[in-house]
């Protein structure tokens, strides 16, 4: 393919596009870790006398994080600290794995000595630190997981089991990227994925969603690559082996933002930016610099801030026992130029900042 991408051209297309086929009216597309039916997050309410109750509790939550360098979890913390206020909760802990599951079992096994009467979770791996879940839970601690569960573990109210799993809309946010993809190519050409190559539910559901999405609805882009990385901060290596092999490649889809700064990179060191169809997952500080002033096509957005205000309604809601769904959601955002300020204000609650609405031209 010779005709090289308009990306600014294309966005304002691909913006209503986006919207109305992957994230009409707040659509769901992810099931759960268990093949549940998703519940949509803004359903979870509690009323005013449960709120009451609640803070009558003073209850204790700990967070803990498989990693909190990042605009994400930035913004997932501050959700949760702000309902936990609202509800009289004080959060008493806030721990950072680094990604490394023999740390969370640890960070685990030192908030459990604070007594807390919640956990807030993202395992680093379902599987490594099933164990510890499973004591907290079996020591009363109702354990509230993002986006995964831990292993040989039910969600429900009783003592041993976990409350429910929260969730971005993993699949329709890679559905999302696939569409502004397909549209900036105009239906045609060569793309290359690049996508977190470990057993990690969430990531594995939006890469499923971004390539199923793309074999559809856009048959004529072919997915001629497929670079794995597990380090975050060196995916320019991926960038830069796609461009050594496919010089003609016309765009590349990355599992969320930070990999695709890498990217980003080695198509700026190739000469390409603006050449290339770029998109992802993830409306971090940086991409949402990048998307505003073109280079990258845009992202499926997860709302962070509002998953966190989520998890700490469905904790309070189990310590009323009261029955809680076992997969809710927050749906996807398509972000792209045309409403990036706007996007930006949602998902993390506070204005845009001058750099980004200067860089959009508005």
């Amino acid at each position: 393919m010779k005709k090289k991408i308009s990306v600014l051209a294309a966005a304002v297309l691909v913006f209503v596009i986006a919207v109305a086929s992957c994230a009409m009216a707040g659509e769901i597309k992810s099931t759960g870790p268990h093949g549940e039916q998703g519940v949509a997050a803004e359903t979870i309410n509690l009323t005013d006398e449960q709120v009451a109750k609640v803070k009558e509790g003073n209850y204790k939550v700990a967070i803990v994080m498989h990693y909190g360098g990042n605009d994400w979890a930035t913004a997932q913390i501050e959700g949760i600290k702000q309902q936990c206020a609202e509800y009289g909760m004080e959060v008493i802990a806030t721990t950072d794995a680094n990604f490394s599951a023999e740390q969370q079992v640890s960070d685990i096994e030192t908030v459990m000595a604070l007594n807390p009467d919640i956990i807030i979770s993202i395992p680093t791996d379902a599987t490594a630190t099933a164990d510890a879940y499973k004591r907290a839970a079996e020591a009363g601690i109702k354990v509230v997981f993002m986006d995964n569960v831990a292993d040989n573990m039910e969600q429900g109210n009783e003592v041993g089991q976990y409350v429910s799993c929260i969730s971005a809309d993993a699949y329709g946010n890679g559905c999302v990227a696939a569409e502004l993809m397909g549209e900036a190519l105009g239906g045609k050409g060569k793309v290359g994925m690049v996508f977190y190559d470990v057993n990690f539910f969430t990531t594995n559901l939006r890469d499923q969603g971004f390539k199923e999405t793309m074999a559809e609805k856009y048959p004529e882009i072919e997915i001629v690559t497929e670079q794995g990385f597990t380090a975050e901060n060196t995916c320019n290596e991926q960038g830069d082996a796609i461009l050594t092999q496919f010089p003609d490649i016309n765009g590349i889809y990355a599992s969320w933002d930070i990999p695709m700064e890498g990217v980003l990179s080695s198509v700026r060191a190739a000469g390409k930016e603006g050449q290339i169809a770029l998109t992802a997952i993830d409306l971090g500080n940086n991409i949402a610099r990048e998307i505003a002033q073109g280079t990258v096509v845009g992202v499926g957005a997860q709302v962070p801030f509002d998953q966190g205000i989520a998890e700490v309604k469905c904790a309070a809601l189990s310590l009323l026992g009261e029955e809680v769904p076992a997969f809710v959601v927050c749906a996807a955002l398509p972000v792209n130029k045309d409403n990036v300020c706007e996007a930006y204000e949602q998902v993390y609650h506070i204005p845009a900042p001058e750099w980004l609405v200067e860089a959009a031209g508005k």
